[in-house]
């Protein structure tokens, strides 16, 4: 049976990704954490959070500077009820765990937005699987990889 971390690097080897996953010694709970250890701005952090819309996944990928307007994002999507997904929901639509969460890399695609706040950096850091493994992308990667939308999803 294959890894979170495993499951990503060969969805990042069938996208033609051009960054490799690297390991840390310790984990990065938090966007801050996470841009401590590699130096970068935490803008950088492309942190993947799992919403619930309508009762289904809708998965944000947004810059650690960044917070998600959920009535914004809601309006822009036509969503009724959206609301941050528990453990149990966003381990489901990901097989991954609530903090290591990758844009990609998930048992089936989920609907995505991705934040344009992360195109103000040449270089995007992204959950690969876990608490403890980062790739570097870029924001148009995130983009095709993901089949994502850009949105401005926070004020």
């Amino acid at each position: 049976m294959s890894t979170p971390v495993e499951k990503v690097a060969a969805a990042l080897r069938a996208l033609n990704a051009t960054g490799e996953i690297r390991e840390f010694a310790e984990t990065v709970p938090t966007a801050a954490a996470a841009a401590e250890q590699l130096g970068c701005d935490v803008g950088a952090i492309a942190n993947s959070l799992i919403f619930s819309a309508d009762g289904q996944p809708l998965l944000v990928v947004t810059s650690g500077a960044h917070r998600v307007d959920t009535r914004l994002v809601s309006k822009l999507l036509g969503i009724r009820k959206l609301r941050r997904a528990d453990p149990a929901f966003v381990l489901s639509a990901t097989g991954q765990e609530v903090g290591g969460v990758a844009p990609v890399g998930h048992p089936y695609r989920v609907r995505t937005l991705i934040d344009t706040w992360l195109s103000k950096h040449e270089v995007v850091w992204a959950g690969a699987g876990d608490h403890t493994h980062m790739y570097p992308t870029t924001y148009e990667e995130l983009l095709r990889m993901t089949g994502g939308q850009a949105a401005d999803v926070g004020p």
